[in-house]
């Protein structure tokens, strides 16, 4: 009992549609087909084996004579082999019809036996056809579950990166905070002109990278300030000549600074030139036009916005309808003017907003997150 159960348990149980007007050589087929193991059915014609498959049964192989009366089995390998791309067809011919064999197989047969075969023959030919079905089915299954798998960690990894990158921010928001201590006058200040040059890069359709990279330079174009002595940073009146060259440097220390971080290379540069001029009378290289990084120039904007509308020693805060006349006057000479440009075609009330939000939660302020998109 214990042999017949293993027996039946290593048995072949593929099914396997046999089609030949020839009632005799189905039964013949079947007959050998069925003495092996596996599970037949038979169709008297092409039509009627197409039938059949649009029906519920489901079948891994076809064999098919090859000469028929309604629909002959080039017809029929025609019609299922797209619809069944997965059930090979073995195609049954006699020895004169080679030609229209060899033809079928180019059309998307597995194999064909000449008419008369041994029973040996056609087993071997059914084996190795199911035998090539299973292999291709495994390997399709193992490249879609390859595929999964890589989608699986490609995005464990840029979960990952986002992560990091966000910590990243955080500590960016953290050596902020500490300048806002050193420099009273700053504070709040970086927190804004982030977000106003935030704001015109998305008006800009920027990317969200791009914008990402922009925000943290914005962010930090004043901390080189942290390398500049308190007596000069803090100092209440004017500064003297020499004082002012030694407040210049902050642009050059504070791309030192981040010009060695990784993610922070791009930032740098903005860091660099965010106190150039567009017609390039800025300091401290000098650069004009398109030699400025696209975001120092955005940055310039959204700085001068900031200033004119807060309150200084010397002056109390501007409206900001005043604010933009002012950066309009100076477009093409000290700012860009497609910056200018972006920031005359936004809503006015976009920078009240913007002032009013920052200013009443800036403990909660952070620099924008990384978005999926193919952007990271």
């Amino acid at each position: 009992m214990y042999n017949k159960s293993l027996q039946a348990e290593l048995m072949p149980t593929e099914r396997i549609l046999v089609v030949d007007d020839e009632e005799a050589i189905r039964d013949i087929v079947c007959s050998m087909l069925n003495a092996a193991g596996y599970q037949t059915k038979q169709a008297p014609s092409g039509l009627k084996a197409l039938e059949i498959l649009q029906g519920d049964d489901e079948f891994e192989l076809l064999v098919s004579d090859l000469m028929m009366v309604d629909l002959d089995g080039i017809g029929l390998l025609e019609k299922i082999k797209q619809q069944y791309p997965d059930m090979p067809a073995i195609m049954v011919t006699a020895v004169h019809d080679v030609s229209v064999a060899l033809a079928a197989i180019r059309n998307g047969a597995y194999d064909y036996l000449l008419k008369p075969f041994e029973r040996e023959q056609l087993l071997a030919t059914v084996r190795r056809a199911l035998e090539n079905r299973r292999l291709k089915i495994e390997n399709r299954n193992y490249q879609h579950n390859l595929e999964s798998l890589v989608a699986a960690r490609t995005e464990q990894l840029r979960q990952a990166m986002s992560d990091l990158e966000r910590s990243y921010d955080i500590t960016l928001e953290a050596l902020g905070d500490a300048l806002d201590l050193k420099d009273a006058e700053t504070e709040g200040h970086s927190k804004r002109v982030t977000a106003y040059t935030i704001a015109m890069a998305r008006a800009m359709g920027l990317s969200p990278e791009n914008i990402r990279v922009i925000a943290r330079g914005a962010f930090l174009h004043d901390i080189g300030k942290m390398a500049i002595p308190d007596a000069i940073l803090r100092k209440p009146g004017a500064l003297t000549p020499e004082e002012k060259t030694v407040m210049r440097e902050h642009c050059y220390r504070g791309y030192q600074m981040l010009r060695k971080i990784p993610f922070l290379a791009d930032a740098a540069e903005i860091v660099y030139s965010h106190q150039e001029h567009y017609d390039g009378s800025g300091y401290p290289r000098g650069l004009k036009r398109e030699e400025i990084t696209l975001g120092a120039r955005l940055f310039a904007v959204a700085d001068t916005l900031d200033a004119i509308t807060s309150d200084r020693p010397y002056r109390p805060a501007q409206p900001f309808e005043a604010a933009r006349d002012e950066i309009a006057r100076f477009s093409g000479t000290q700012f860009d003017p497609r910056v200018v440009e972006v920031l005359l075609s936004m809503p006015g009330t976009i920078w009240e907003d913007l002032r009013r939000e920052i200013d009443s939660q800036s403990n909660k302020f952070t620099l924008p997150p990384p978005e999926p998109n193919g952007s990271h």
